[in-house]
This record gives structure tokens, C-alpha cells and sequence, in this order.
């Protein structure tokens, strides 16, 4: 297992070449069966850090690139009349897909968007009275921009909800943004990547981040750490029991991605932001508009509660 990870975290390294720390945060989404949401300013590698993910597994893959004029039919799929038997036959949409890349999620109408909340928390879609299961694995990466960007519609909380994990990218830096130009992966290697994982090989990493072990001490300390964000003078809304689990499964997922079978508390702390910020609110609304302070605050929280031995 830990040659898969290793191959995959490279060949995501040979196209993206951004912050290690990012290649290492979305393969422990990818690993704990989460969906993924990457926002940053345009021009710093979103779309090819989540190409190269879909690209480095041997499974189905699909892109959509959401508009304003999307409805939900483009994303799910439509009936349509067969004209040679009379009836109506379903055409399934680009949501049927193992890993399926919603880029500038947040350009289409929150119509759109909620489209694809029953798949992103059930694995399936309901279309004219049928629901219809998605294959596994499944995994929504999706890309945003900033919200005080033209066009842009801001995701409404329950749809945040529904992502393990929020990043940010930031730019490069000096040594890899020079790498970038003499490179260029967009033009070259994203199009020559060839899958180095496949579908029983991720399903079998997934597995094994569910037969993870976790203390209860640690469980206690994330159930701490929720109640704290609740109680925070600072906060409007905490972090909720979905946000609890979310936290754990991506400890879990950390300590796979580390060689482990148990998780130590350094897994739960370094997914404090990439899997709780989105997901709590601030008293004075800066959640979609000052992610800094948002951090600050759960780190402020965080340092007041004691870490098990």
C-alpha cells in the first residue's frame, strides 16, 4: 500500500509542481472517500492539480465546466424519447463517474449546484421517481474562485458541508513557478500522464483507512475540540457532529498515507483547517471572505484544549 501511495503521490508531482503539502493533503481526501474543493485566484494550477488526480487512477473520469446557464439536467442526465420503441430512456449525465471534476463550481446557479448534493453525500442520484447508485470510488473535485470575482455565486453552507476538504493553493514559489516555464505541464505532460493506481488498488487503500484505529482519548479530544468551536465567543456556528467525523476520517486517512494503523493526535491537528474551515461560522460572516481568520480562530481554540499523551 504504501508503493501505491508513493506512485501516485509522484506521478500528481511530475504535472503539478505547486507545494508538496498540497499533493499530501488531496491524496488523504482522495484515501478517505471525501470530495474535494480547491480555491484560489485563476492561473495557479487548480485545474491541472485536479486533472492529474482523475488521471493517475485507472477509472472513469469526467469534466464539466459549470456556467451560468447550466440546469441540473446537464449535470445528472435526461430522459429522452427513443423514437424507435416509444419510450423514454434515461441518458446518464457526467455526475456517473468515478472521479468527476466540477471546475469554477461556483459560476453556476445555486440550482445547479445543488444538483449534485444527494450524490456527493449519498453516492446516488434520484431522477424521475428511481434512484440510481454511482460507482465507487466517487469523488467530486471541484475548483472555485474567489467570491469577490465577476460571476461568481457563493456555494451556501450545505454544499461547503459536503466537502472533506477546502484548500487553497497560494502561488509557487520562485524556483518552482521557474520549473513551470521551462516545463509548461499544462501544454506537455498533463496530456502524457497515464493512470499509475487502479480501481481495486484505491478501493483497497479506502478499506484500509476505514480499519484504521483510533483511541478514544483521540475521539474524546475531536469531540472537545467541536464543543470548543460552539462555544466560542467568536463563533456563530461550530463545528457539527457531520464535521466530528469528517475530522476523524481524514485523521484516519492521514495515518495511512503516513504507514500507520492508529492515528496519533499530530493527524487530527494538521487537518484542523482543511477540514474545519469551511464548515464553522464566524459572529462577524467571514466565512467565505477572510479564511486567515477563520484559522486563527479554530487554532485559538485548538490551543485550548490539552492534547492526549
Amino acid at each position: 500500500m504504501n508503493d501505491a501511495i508513493v506512485r501516485l503521490r509522484a506521478n500528481i508531482s511530475s504535472v503539478f509542481l505547486g507545494k508538496a503539502e498540497t499533493i499530501d493533503r488531496v491524496v488523504c481526501c482522495l484515501l478517505a472517500r471525501g470530495h474535494l474543493l480547491i480555491e484560489d485566484v485563476p492561473g495557479v494550477g487548480k485545474t491541472i492539480l485536479a486533472t492529474a488526480i482523475a488521471r493517475s487512477i485507472d477509472c472513469s473520469f469526467t469534466r464539466i465546466q459549470l456556467t451560468p446557464d447550466m440546469l441540473p439536467s446537464d449535470v445528472l442526465g435526461v430522459s429522452v424519447l427513443d423514437r424507435d420503441s416509444g419510450e423514454f430512456r434515461f441518458k446518464r449525465g457526467p455526475i456517473f463517474a468515478n472521479i468527476v471534476l466540477a471546475d469554477e463550481i461556483n459560476r453556476t446557479t445555486p440550482r445547479t449546484q445543488s444538483a449534485m448534493l444527494e450524490a456527493m453525500n449519498e453516492a446516488s442520484v434520484s431522477i424521475d421517481g428511481q434512484t440510481m447508485a454511482l460507482s465507487q470510488p466517487f469523488m467530486v473535485i471541484a475548483t472555485q474562485n474567489p467570491y469577490e470575482f465577476e460571476g461568481t455565486y457563493p456555494l451556501p453552507e450545505n454544499q461547503l458541508d459536503r466537502f472533506l476538504m477546502r484548500t487553497h493553493l497560494g502561488y509557487p514559489s520562485t524556483e518552482d513557478e521557474v520549473r513551470v516555464l521551462e516545463l509548461r505541464p499544462a501544454l506537455t505532460a498533463i496530456n502524457q500522464l497515464e493512470p499509475v493506481l487502479t480501481r481495486d488498488e484505491l478501493l483497497g487503500l479506502q478499506r484500509a483507512v476505514d480499519e484504521v484505529r483510533v483511541e478514544k482519548s483521540l475521539l474524546d479530544y475531536i469531540v472537545a475540540f467541536a464543543n470548543a468551536t460552539r462555544e466560542h465567543e467568536a463563533m456563530r456556528v461550530g463545528l457539527s457532529p457531520r464535521g466530528s467525523l469528517a475530522l476523524a476520517q481524514a485523521a484516519r486517512a492521514r495515518a495511512v498515507y503516513q504507514g500507520r494503523d492508529y492515528v496519533i493526535p499530530e493527524d487530527i491537528t494538521v487537518n484542523i483547517a482543511p477540514v474545519c474551515m469551511h464548515r464553522v461560522i464566524t459572529k462577524a460572516h467571514l466565512v467565505n471572505g477572510s479564511a486567515r481568520t477563520i484559522e486563527r480562530v479554530l487554532i485559538e481554540v485548538l490551543e485550548q484544549i490539552d492534547s492526549p499523551a
